[in-house]
């Protein structure tokens, strides 16, 4: 009797969800193609997509926009740059109670593979330490 065993649940999304409550804007169109803005509160988020509950069903293949709230900055405020809109489009809906949990994509990752990998080089160049000889302080043979 042969026995194979089951295959672990295997992650296949490339960028890692943090698990943040945080409030967004959902802004999209109604089946009638009326636009609509809800707030919402994405539950986790990554560079690819978030998970998102909303009161109002969305069909798969929605496109919306997520708009995160923010108080207002003075203008002349040395800070970088940050994105507060989101292009998404919907790819999954499950129901809970009295919400839609709905999956999103991005339209572009937050985050680029070529910055992933220069920040990885740099971290991995870091940990390597070069070792020097030098005549003078060898030991004497």
């Amino acid at each position: 009797m042969c026995f194979i065993p089951a295959k672990a649940n295997i992650e296949r999304r490339k960028w890692a969800r943090l698990p943040l409550a945080i409030p967004v804007f959902v802004r999209s169109r109604d089946d009638k193609g009326k636009e609509f803005l809800e707030f919402a509160t994405a539950l986790n988020i990554s560079a690819a997509g978030a998970l998102v509950a909303v009161r109002r069903l969305l069909p798969v293949a929605a496109q919306l926009s997520l708009e995160i709230p923010s108080a207002p900055l003075a203008a002349t405020a040395k800070l970088p740059k940050a994105l507060r809109t989101l292009r998404a489009k919907c790819v999954r809906v499950t129901h809970a109670e009295g919400y839609h949990l709905v999956g999103l994509k991005f339209s572009r990752p937050l985050l680029s593979d070529s910055k992933l990998t220069r920040s990885r080089q740099r971290k991995d160049g870091s940990t390597h330490v070069k070792r020097f000889s030098s005549p003078e302080l060898a030991s004497p043979a």
